[in-house]
């Protein structure tokens, strides 16, 4: 075999091999998962009704419990103040809190 021969064989393999090795490589990558993928967090809006207060809101939210963390939630989640609250405003209501 002449020398061109075997480069071009050689070449050929390495190629073949580098093809192979990125097509499983992909596929892996992405069953193991990426330190950057952020997390998903549910979110849910509420649409501010006439006579509405941060505390009846989180009253609706989640009855039977203190309603004091859902409101200090609701204020830091919307930034919004406890007398600023106008009818047809959306609040965003995170993950921990129940939708009415």
């Amino acid at each position: 075999m002449t020398r061109t021969r075997v480069r071009r064989r050689r070449l050929t393999l390495t190629v073949s091999l580098t093809l192979v090795a990125a097509a499983w490589a992909g596929p892996a990558v992405h069953a193991l998962g990426s330190p950057e993928t952020p997390a998903r967090i549910s979110q849910t809006a509420y649409v501010v009704r006439e006579g509405d207060t941060l505390w009846s809101i989180a009253r609706r939210l989640s009855p039977g419990s203190d309603p004091r963390p859902i409101v200090d939630r609701l204020s830091a989640t919307n930034g919004v103040d406890a007398g600023r609250l106008v009818p047809g405003q959306t609040l965003v209501v995170s993950a921990g809190s129940s939708a009415p």
